[in-house]
């Protein structure tokens, strides 16, 4: 039975709630049961449309109830432990995303349910996956990539319970998240090691147009052009030749392994021949060929720092620094 009444101190919405927390842990609700309407819920308590409907939104947000259109409210979890639900668009997984996710989820209390979706890179994946979800969750943190035209689509969802990760283009610029600045770390980081830098005839950048962002291939046009170093950026290594001189920087790893690989059968010797430079740190690079020297962001403190905004409700954006890891490949 719904309970609401006055001047006990407690908001009526979170009455609602309660009493339907309460049937739900007695058992009067299962899962699949279908709940009170809004409008009898309304007529029985003398409510306004709106009250019931906060209180409705947030257990719908938090995954206890959902709607069917032109039938009502049921029963969707019993798990009423869960005080938020969190939805997380990444663009694909791999390792040190894979850091990254694990990092934010252990930074957050046990009473907050993440789900993890991915776009792939793929604009209509990423519509359909907003719009399918839009109003079923209390924060959304997108990974919007390279992808063009995310703002139309994300202004469907609520501005104050959005976050952006790893790219925030100038069209998002409204919105709290945590960022890379790929212009600026690439850039200083070749910098940084410009003496060994030096020894190479050619840079070559491998930069998917799809995936990588268009800072780094600013930072990296921007370092070459004022060093006046012989440059050319390629989009894969799948057909190219490594020559002595050569200078690879390569933001995903299976290009690297192809250089690697490459290299080996034309008997070209890392950092005497031909350099590398990779992106983003793993176990792996620390010992694969003595080591490779990385460019790379912590993930693990971006997926804790995203953890406290959504905790401490902050509205900010927060550069994730780059750092450069010299190792055996330069």
């Amino acid at each position: 039975m719904i309970r609401v009444k006055s001047k006990i101190g407690i908001p009526k919405y979170k009455q609602i709630i309660n009493s339907i927390e309460e049937m739900i842990t007695s058992g009067a609700l299962q899962k699949g049961d279908q709940i009170p309407s809004i409008n009898k819920i309304k007529n029985d308590h003398n409510l306004s449309r709106d009250t019931v409907l906060m209180a409705f939104n947030e257990l719908k947000n938090r995954g206890i109830i959902q709607s069917v259109v032109g039938k009502g409210y049921y029963v969707s979890s019993e798990n009423i432990s869960i005080a938020q639900k969190i939805f997380l668009l990444f663009d694909e997984l791999n390792s040190f995303k894979e850091d990254l996710y694990n990092s934010f989820l252990e930074n957050l209390d046990s009473t907050t349910q993440v789900e993890i979706y991915f776009h792939h890179f793929n604009k209509d994946i990423f519509d359909k996956l907003i719009l399918d979800n839009a109003g079923d969750y209390n924060y959304y943190i997108i990974m919007p990539a390279n992808l063009e035209d995310t703002h139309n689509m994300i202004q469907n969802l609520p501005e104050e319970k959005v976050y952006i990760l790893d790219q925030i283009p100038q069209e998002l610029s409204k919105y709290p998240g945590v960022y890379q600045n790929f212009e600026k770390s690439l850039y200083n980081n070749l910098k940084e090691a410009k003496n060994l830098i030096f020894k190479y005839k050619k840079l070559i950048l491998v930069n998917s147009e799809q995936k990588q962002p268009q800072g780094m291939l600013d930072g990296f046009s921007k370092f070459c052009n004022d060093n006046k170093l012989k440059s050319v950026v390629v989009d894969s290594l799948k057909d190219t030749t490594p020559k002595s001189g050569e200078l690879y920087i390569i933001p995903d790893d299976k290009n690297l392994l192809r250089i690697i690989k490459k290299m080996k059968a034309l008997d070209l010797e890392l950092a005497k021949d031909v350099g590398v430079i990779s992106y983003n740190d793993t176990l792996l690079k620390e010992i694969v060929e003595g080591g490779i020297t990385t460019i790379s962001t912590d993930f693990n403190a971006m997926g804790k720092r995203l953890a406290e905004m959504i905790l401490n409700k902050e509205q900010m954006q927060i550069e994730n620094a780059n750092q450069l890891i010299l190792r055996n490949s330069l």
